[in-house]
């Protein structure tokens, strides 16, 4: 019985090795590298630093395990939302919004300052900058995301059975 305990620790502990090692390498591109990334590009990190956190919660402390395990699959669903859509504006599917062509346009900020962020070197959603294998990161993201979702998911629907 603790057998399937002790596989579901190892599935969690080999998910969160390869979520670290995502993290880690998407900030490698940038730093060392030198690729800057888009806005889209870091609203997709997002999921992944929150889940490292709930992940090292989970380990640590043994109370809410199924929720987060819940939680952590809607994470990573909406997270292949975004990722998703990131892809579909790099494919021209999708226009690219605001969010890609423009800094920060809080009420707060004077005429000046807007029109000065409007014209530095904003880095596009569509532009392609850095690709593995022929894939862009935003389409590899994708993917992580829907599988990573599913086995969330899994770990959520199978937790507590046979213990």
């Amino acid at each position: 019985m603790k057998m399937i305990q002790k596989i579901n620790n190892k599935i969690l502990f080999s998910v969160f090795v390869f979520i670290l090692v995502v993290t880690i390498s998407a900030f490698i591109i940038e730093y060392q590298f030198n690729y800057q990334p888009c806005k889209l590009c870091i609203y997709e990190r997002i999921p992944y630093l929150l889940s490292i956190t709930l992940i090292i919660n989970m380990f640590f402390i043994n109370k809410y395990q199924k929720i987060t395990l819940l939680i952590l699959s809607l994470i990573f669903f909406i997270s292949s939302i975004l990722a998703f859509y990131h892809f579909g504006i790099e494919q021209g599917f999708f226009k690219e919004s605001s969010v890609c062509t423009t800094k920060d346009l809080s009420p707060s900020l004077t005429k000046e300052e807007i029109l000065e962020q409007l014209n530095k070197n904003i880095i596009s959603c569509k532009d392609v900058s850095f690709a593995i294998f022929g894939l862009s990161l935003a389409t590899i993201n994708t993917l992580f995301s829907i599988c990573l979702s599913v086995i969330f998911a899994r770990l959520f629907l199978n937790y507590g059975k046979n213990q």
